[in-house]
């Protein structure tokens, strides 16, 4: 079994709270990793229909079989459960009580939210990160990982990605959609999502999708929204700091999994990703969503961003912490240029910055004397690049 950095937040967090829910897109280890740390609890799954039905017709008896707490698997399911979970909770002392898990984010949920407000902690559960692949899989290239993406059942059971990003996106839209939002056009919603993933890694112009889709303006912040709850992208902000007055506003958008993205795109071959235009953006994906994962099992965590203005300057993604920031650009090139610096020099004038990272995918690794570092992607020591002074 592959080993999840999370482990050791989520011992840490049920410590200090009655509650905690483990939440993160569909497949993405959540049931196999509570059951690992949580061997010993009482574990109920609604999806299976009886605990369902028990849940809604009867939840002040479902939850009195277990009072000691439990494990409560896909507990977005039965969104009424927690006013009664309230109510036990605050009766008892014990923490980490109760475990919740849920494929899309129940926690947006505002009665929900308002019902276990302060009760509650929360670990985000994404698919893997490739640091926590590297020490259980053969040496992967760039390209195999970028299709292979890193949900779990493409390495535990061994599912071709061919078979088994296309049946997910399926299941995705004919079950999660539906439980999120009331979509009636799922042939259209599922259009939408294979013309979001042509914008992987570029600013998110909701305008543009509007004209091209054919729908209202609220209808495609409404479609954005449910792709987030569900985990399948997220929106990285622009930095706010005003070192000019032509920065761009509008947040980039990034697909958790590139996976995901090639089948959403029809890119089934290293031959065709290689040539696909878009390859540079889809690298970016990957390294972007690499320093999120990590991100996501740290107990204080830096901020992230990225900047632009609208001369078309960028860095492709700013970590800002306590102590100040640090520039990341990312290229999927195995040849240092001179170019790859343009925007990182820039940058350091700009704001003053003495330290930046240049992120590869070659192998030659140098540290330069105006403070650029540069590595190969999969080097990255991530812990020591947010946590050092």
């Amino acid at each position: 079994m592959i080993q999840r950095a999370t482990i050791d937040l989520l011992k840490e967090l049920i410590k200090h709270f009655k509650v905690v829910a483990v939440i993160g897109p569909r497949q993405s280890g959540k049931t196999t990793l509570v059951k690992q740390v949580f061997s010993g609890r009482a574990y109920v799954n609604l999806e299976t229909p009886t605990n369902l039905n028990f849940a809604f017709e009867d939840p002040v008896g479902f939850l009195q079989q277990y009072p000691n707490g439990a494990v409560i698997d896909e507990a977005q399911k039965a969104p009424h459960l927690f006013s009664f979970l309230q109510e036990i909770v605050d009766n008892s002392n014990k923490p980490g009580m109760f475990i919740l898990t849920g494929s899309n984010n129940f926690l947006l949920n505002k009665t929900i939210s308002q019902s276990l407000a302060g009760r509650v902690a929360y670990l985000q559960l994404l698919p893997f990160s490739f640091r926590e692949l590297k020490e259980n899989i053969p040496e992967y290239k760039d390209a195999e990982l970028i299709l292979n993406g890193f949900y779990p059942p493409v390495y535990d059971q061994n599912i071709p990605y061919r078979l088994w990003y296309p049946n997910y996106i399926k299941s995705y839209v004919e079950r999660d959609v539906r439980q999120i939002k009331n979509i009636s056009n799922l042939i259209h919603f599922e259009k939408f999502i294979r013309l979001l993933a042509g914008r992987t890694a570029q600013e998110l112009n909701f305008n543009s999708l509007s004209v091209e889709l054919g729908v209202d303006l609220k209808t495609v912040q409404s479609w954005v929204s449910v792709l987030e709850q569900s985990f399948l992208v997220f929106l990285l902000k622009p930095y706010h700091k005003n070192f000019n007055k032509t920065i761009v506003k509008r947040p980039k958008l990034f697909f958790y999994d590139t996976g995901l993205v090639c089948s959403l795109l029809g890119i089934t071959s290293e031959t065709t990703l290689n040539l696909h235009p878009l390859k540079g953006a889809i690298f970016e994906t990957m390294v972007v969503s690499e320093f999120i994962k990590i991100q996501q099992t740290l107990t204080d965590k830096p901020q992230l961003y990225y900047w632009r203005d609208k001369t078309g300057r960028e860095i492709d993604l700013i970590i800002e912490k306590q102590n100040g920031f640090v520039p990341v650009e990312i290229k999927s090139g195995k040849t240092i240029q001179e170019s790859f610096f343009k925007n990182l020099k820039y940058w350091q004038r700009l704001s003053g910055s003495k330290k930046a990272l240049l992120a590869y995918a070659g192998e030659a690794e140098q540290k330069r004397s105006n403070g650029i570092e540069i590595i190969n992607w999969k080097n990255l020591d991530l812990d020591s690049i947010f946590l050092k002074k």
